[in-house]
């Protein structure tokens, strides 16, 4: 049976046999005699000594030249590894501070930007409020007598006019949370009726495109605590994404749910739509993103709406999820706790 041979300050060294003839110790023919002698031995099929042991028999070198010369080795040794040490330190920390400035300087871009889009998104809100307020006026005939189609265009410029006023809401609030300035007015809700409410918001989208939609929501439900402005337009972002994403003919469930063991109700969408694959998945939360696609591509938005709706349910404690699968559909949906419990029903019993 075979023995590993025992720890010696020689064994801890490289290119011993180089070093003492490099050193003069011994002259090369020694080295080679010496090496030739291990060989041997290793074809003989015995574990041969270290060098300097075979060198030692041989008489080629003494035990005092022999350590002193792993001895002087071994300092070198340390001595290069207590540089590359000091040298892989000052690396360190100049890639640490090259770090911190770029993330200083990303943080700095940050606000930049959340600055610009909320001074421009203001900036734009004032002119806006003097087309809207004489288009309506317009409209109610207060500057002369209106037609048919003239109406029309007035319905349609109203229309537009509102959708890009929604956009620029939308920018400034996702400035805010970027400065982390998003503001919550908490108060009991019911969860049945702020569905409601988003279901009679996407009505006109749903009968343009030409889908079903469907509302699954248990009754009883106990009331939340949240901010029912912005969680109600997490909801309608989410139905308006189904609808957006579902072809003509497909559908779009809204479903809410108790979920008695977290003492929480779930809220969630669901469509029949083009689905999002994996790598899709990952980044759809990010702002001023929007999935590569014909279908994504002809469909309007900032490609904020996930990334907002997201920081909303963030802020209220709780997790935007998806899953999907592509040309089958998509879910999304959050949960929000029970405000004091799943005894507290909301009295309207829906």
């Amino acid at each position: 049976m075979e023995t590993t041979p025992a720890l010696t300050p020689e064994s801890l060294v490289p290119r011993l046999g180089e070093t003492l003839v490099e050193s003069g110790v011994i002259p090369p023919a020694a080295l080679e005699t010496a090496l030739q002698k291990q060989r041997q031995i290793l074809a003989d099929g015995k574990q041969p000594p270290l060098l300097g042991e075979v060198l030692i028999e041989m008489g080629a070198v003494t035990r005092p030249q022999l350590d002193g010369a792993i001895t002087e080795q071994i300092m070198q040794l340390r001595t290069a590894l207590l540089n590359a040490n000091r040298l892989l330190e000052q690396r360190v920390e100049e890639r640490t501070r090259e770090l911190e400035q770029a993330m200083q300087k990303l943080a700095e871009l940050n606000q930049l930007k959340s600055n610009f889009v909320s001074n421009i998104s203001h900036e734009l809100l004032t002119p806006l409020t003097h087309i809207r307020g004489y288009l309506e006026m317009m409209q109610n005939g207060d500057t002369g007598p209106v037609n048919l189609e003239q109406q029309h265009c007035l319905e349609v410029m109203l229309k537009a006019s509102s959708r890009l006023e929604q956009l620029i809401h939308d920018l400034i609030d996702f400035a805010a949370s970027e400065r982390g300035r998003l503001h919550l007015s908490k108060q009991l809700i019911e969860v049945n009726n702020l569905c409601a409410s988003a279901l009679q918001k996407e009505q006109h989208n749903v009968l343009e495109k030409g889908i079903t939609i469907q509302k699954d929501c248990q009754p009883g439900l106990p009331l939340v605590e949240g901010d029912q402005e912005k969680l109600l337009w997490v909801v309608v972002q989410l139905l308006d994404n189904a609808i957006k994403f579902t072809p003509k003919g497909g559908l779009v469930c809204l479903s809410t749910r108790v979920m008695e063991q977290e003492n929480a109700v779930a809220i969630s969408v669901s469509d029949t739509g083009i689905g999002i694959s994996p790598e899709q998945i990952s980044v759809i939360f990010e702002p001023f993103r929007q999935l590569d696609g014909s279908a994504a591509r002809s469909s309007p938005g900032t490609g904020l709406g996930l990334a907002l709706a997201q920081k909303i349910i963030d802020a209220h404690g709780s997790q935007l999820s998806v899953t999907s699968i592509v040309g089958e559909g998509s879910v999304f949906g959050f949960a929000l706790p029970a405000a004091s419990g799943i005894a507290q029903r909301s009295p309207s019993g829906e």
